[in-house]
């Protein structure tokens, strides 16, 4: 009888989860039901499953609503009804047309409209009345309704303390307060589950409405299949042929690869084409190459990474440049009969690329079966709180009061305090808002419209409206299709090889880099500004510690350096073991046995399923469902729980020792989490690897590729200081020089007018596009003629120099543009037949002063390039010790001078915070510092500048960094414009 049910993916309206509804119903004897979220169908395909495993008839359909007023009820009979009322939402939402008052004749679908509508019903229509309407039918002629009532008993509260939940759901939606709410923007009060029996008798004078309401749900069901590979089926359109092209693209593969006979290879192919067969993913490798295939056609550098480098299939593809072989990765991991998950690859495009192969995919595989996928953002923590108190009306310092968390036991009186804990309790992980994920692609053999309506983000291509967890759980494996800046910046730096010195660089000859002595050399030193993953202050240190010169070492690195495991203690105990083999002491003889290449630590992923499997007993399954709960890859907290329960006592079972067991779990739960699989770690290492090879060989065109792509760890003038240091002459922005990014020729590299701040994006363009066609600028007065350029934009390049090609100075610059500009509107450039020069003014001589030039270039770029920050300072105090020689000072007390490069702040497990700085010396070399709450009661950094610093030398892993004791910006010398 329930033919209008609300889900909590009616967002910000209904209250309870799928799970919540089904039980609730199972607990009343409902014995069918139909899920009618708000302008969505998120939760159709999850009810579906519920439903049936606890013996409940599921119906799907949607609620139809525009600005918050309901327009009908769409109930599906069938798959095909799904579909259509998919396609009708989704039309309106890629359209971007208002839902129409009335609905489209549907063929498998049918339409409730609200008693009292005024809408005149189809024949295939229904009128759904409330129980609290039925008096509104006495005495009325119902001849023309009577096959056309049903009972409508919407649902979307639980009890009186969902009501005032969902309340607050409004008023969040709403923007608004809660005592603003309309009665027209909320659900009634009695919008809740009624026992069957008590249903029924409220409409027990009208016993037609009744039976038709039990015909018009008999009539529907929800015919998919429960659990299926839904996805494309075959790529050239039949098994065979798919079969037969893999076959044929791997073999070839493998002898491009190994370059002769490899028996370990070719048996390893061999077997994993067999796989393959078996569990019916020839499509699924053939889609990823074939994307592969046409980013390679475009020029386009990729990077394959995640489990799907585990698999020398995908290598001998192109997929992936990790060598499965060498580094010893199971397929496994990747793909097997057991494994819970469906598997997937990440290709990492370059950020500016990803678009282009994003269309290519939707108009390869069609817009019918290709859809990005969804992510579903839940309620957190600390935006419960501060949504509840805003609608309560409490100001915002009130607010941050409650969450101080040192006030949390005096606020525990508190009544209002305590409404809040009680909404915050029920409120918090309920869906709050439908998103975009970074980069899964779906693509489906049916319409993909039989599982979800779509929606329609900014970026135009179409969005599933759920989420990774239920794609997988349709049984829909998704393509993630990703970006980062690394990739840009190499695929630049081969572009700017290639103009600037004619070289051609093949950067996927990664065999020949990961042996070059130069890389390792400078991976030792941790030189490594600029290259991807491994250039932060932390895996500089790292990379010192270990002393890594190998790409094996950089591989393991690539998963320490993870947040947790530093945390948990195991990245120093790692590294120690890493130096000391011969003192490695393991917990037991089966973390000997299978975490002996990494000195007893849990590296990777894998290493947590070993040691899941093979000491607590968990079978793969078990124990890669258990991996993914704890990096939150996982949605069942019982099962979760369930895993946990069993590692526990299976290994008591096999006699082990309970504190072992317990350290054990301790490791595996702290790193679990943050670990990357070994093959992504390899995959990292590769593009580390690809970086340092170019920053080696080719630094100066390599450091303007970082610049260009922006995305690195550093500010911009971080690269800006390296690319002076490897030998490049940078100028600052010139209107006769620059493009609108960064450009080099020989050894000369210009700063574009991108980075110029305020310049408005249209004469970045302009301006270079203007001198490409026409030459270079003659002068000022050419330069405004032919660029149409505004007083205000010409006095910012004049600030920053652009204009110093002419010969005059800044000043004399300023006085001349205000004859031109100064009180006119800008011609617009026209080209001329003949030109009259202006008569040349005579002025006074001009002082100028490089200072004032530096500070322009502080406000106006962020950091100076006519000066250094060290030549600012009032002081001519260098510091006592340069970074160069910190190692002579072990155990010390020093003073030197910093540049601050960043800073990162850490909570200790006392709730106390400790800092870590980099800075720079006068030099140019980095050194880094830590700063204790103990020396340091107040917050220490104070942004941008120099710093004096007063602390004690000390080494970890023979890594040197200064433990601060007192800690003090210094003074810049005054800009002569303000004295």
């Amino acid at each position: 009888m329930f033919l209008n049910v609300h889900s909590s993916y009616s967002l910000r309206y209904g209250t309870m989860s799928v799970e919540q509804l089904v039980k609730e119903a199972v607990s009343l004897g409902i014995e069918q039901m139909a899920i009618t979220d708000i302008n969505n169908s998120t939760g159709v395909m999850e009810f579906m499953r519920e439903c049936r495993a606890h013996g409940v008839r599921p119906i799907g359909g949607i609620e139809f609503r525009k600005q918050n007023k309901l327009l009908y009820i769409g109930i599906a009979r069938n798959k095909e009804g799904m579909k259509e009322l998919n396609d009708f939402l989704t039309f309106h939402n890629f359209s971007k047309k208002e839902l129409p008052a009335r609905a489209d004749a549907f063929k498998n679908a049918c339409v409730i409209y609200p008693y009292q509508s005024g809408i005149a019903v189809g024949t295939d229509d229904f009128i759904g009345i409330r129980p609290g309407q039925l008096n509104l039918l006495y005495g009325r002629d119902l001849s023309q309704l009577k096959d056309k009532l049903v009972v409508w008993q919407p649902v979307t509260v639980y009890n009186r303390l969902h009501y005032r939940l969902h309340e607050y759901l409004r008023a969040i939606d709403l923007n608004t307060l809660l005592t603003k709410v309309d009665e027209g923007d909320k659900c009634r009060p009695d919008e809740h589950f009624l026992p069957p029996g008590e249903l029924k008798h409220l409409y027990a004078a009208y016993p037609f409405i009744l039976e038709n309401t039990e015909k018009l749900m008999a009539g529907c069901t929800l015919n998919y299949v429960n659990k299926e590979r839904r996805n494309k089926k075959t790529y050239k359109g039949s098994k065979a042929e798919d079969k037969l092209l893999l076959e044929q693209l791997a073999w070839a593969g493998l002898e491009q690869r190994y370059k002769g006979e490899n028996h370990e290879a070719a048996e390893r192919l061999k077997k994993e084409l067999e796989v393959i067969e078996e569990l019916d993913f020839f499509a699924y490798f053939l889609i990823t190459w074939d994307i592969i295939r046409y980013g390679k056609s475009k020029g386009y550098y990729h990077v394959g990474r995640g489990s799907g480098a585990n698999s020398i299939v995908a290598y001998c593809l192109f997929i992936t440049d990790v060598d499965p072989i060498e580094l010893d990765l199971y397929f496994e991991r990747f793909l097997n009969k057991n494994r819970s998950s469906p598997p997937d690859f990440d290709i990492d495009y370059s950020w500016d690329e990803r678009e282009d192969i994003q269309q290519y995919i939707f108009n390869t595989y069609g817009e019918k079966h290709t859809a990005m996928l969804g992510t579903m953002s839940s309620f957190k923590d600390r935006s419960v709180f501060r949504e509840i108190g805003k609608v309560m009306g409490l100001p915002k310092a009130e607010i941050d009061d409650f969450l101080d968390p040192v006030k949390q036991e005096e606020h525990k009186k508190n009544p209002v305090y305590k409404k809040i804990i009680a909404a915050h309790s029920m409120m918090e992980k309920m869906p709050n808002q439908r998103s975009i994920h970074a980069g899964g692609i779906l693509i489906s053999e049916d319409p993909i419209t039989y599982y979800t309506a779509l929606d329609l983000p900014p970026k135009d291509f179409a969005t599933v409206q759920w989420d990774m967890y239920e794609a997988e759980a349709i049984g829909l494996d998704k393509f993630d299709i990703l970006s980062q800046r690394g990739i840009g910046h190499i695929k630049e730096a081969v572009q700017l090889i290639r103009q600037n010195t004619g070289d051609v660089v093949d950067i996927h000859d990664t065999r020949s880099l990961l042996k070059d002595p130069r890389l390792n050399g400078l991976l030792k030193e941790g030189n490594s500004i600029g290259c991807f993953y491994i250039e932060s202050p932390a895996m500089r240190q790292l990379l010192v510690k270990l002393a890594c010169e190998d790409y094996l070492t950089l591989v393991a690195a690539s998963s320490i350096i993870r947040p947790g495991v530093a945390q948990s203690g195991m990245m120093a105990t790692y590294i120690y073991n890493y130096h000391h083999p011969e003192e490695v002491k393991y917990l037991h003889p089966i973390m000997e046995e299978h975490l002996k290449d990494t000195y007893g630590v849990m590296v990777y992923q894998e290493d947590v399923i070993k040691i899941c499997y093979h000491y607590g007993g968990l079978d793969l399954a078990d124990a890669d469902i258990l991996r993914r709960g704890m990096s939150g890859k996982y949605r069942s907290k019982k099962e979760f729980d369930r895993l946990i329960e069993s590692f526990f006592i299976h290994a008591k079972k096999e006699g082990r020792d309970e504190e072992v067991t317990k350290e054990i779990w301790r490791q595996v739960a702290s790193f679990a989490g943050y670990s990357f699989s070994k093959a992504h770690s390899a995959s990292y290492a590769v593009e580390s690897y690809q970086s340092l090879f170019l920053k080696t060989y080719y630094p100066k065109e390599f450091m303007v590729a970082v610049l260009n792509n922006y995305g690195g760890f550093y500010q911009r003038w971080v690269y800006v200081h390296e690319l002076r240091k490897v030998g490049a002459v940078v100028h600052l922005p010139c209107v006769n020089h620059s493009e609108d990014v960064v450009s080099i020729n020989g050894s000369d590299a210009y700063l574009g007018l991108i980075g110029i701040q305020g310049l408005e994006s249209r004469y970045m363009t302009l301006i270079p596009k203007e001198r490409r066609a026409n030459g270079l600028y003659k002068g000022l007065e050419d330069f405004v003629r032919r660029t149409g350029i505004t007083l205000e934009q010409a006095i910012l390049l004049i600030r920053i120099g652009a204009l110093r090609f002419t010969g005059s100075s800044k000043k004399a610059l300023l006085w001349e543009v205000y004859s031109y500009l100064g009180n006119k509107q800008p011609e617009v450039p026209s080209q001329e037949l003949f030109r009259m020069e202006s008569k040349a003014c005579v002025l006074p001589p001009l002082d100028s002063d490089k200072l004032e030039d530096a500070y322009n270039e502080l406000e106006l770029l962020g950091y100076p390039v006519s000066m250094g920050m060290f030549d600012m300072l009032k002081t001519d105090y260098r510091g006592d010790v340069k970074a160069s020689g910190l190692r002579a000072y072990i155990g010390q007390t020093i003073k030197m001078v910093g540049l601050y490069v960043c800073e990162k702040t850490v909570h200790t497990k006392n709730n106390k915070k400790m800092w870590f700085g980099t800075f720079l010396d006068a030099e140019g070399n980095f050194f880094d510092t830590t700063h204790f709450s103990t020396h340091t009661p107040v917050y220490p950094f104070r942004g941008k500048g120099c710093y004096l610093i007063l602390g004690k030398v000390a080494t970890d892993f023979g890594f040197p960094s200064i433990e601060v004791f007192r800690f003090a910006k210094l003074p810049l010398v005054d800009n002569p414009v303000m004295a």
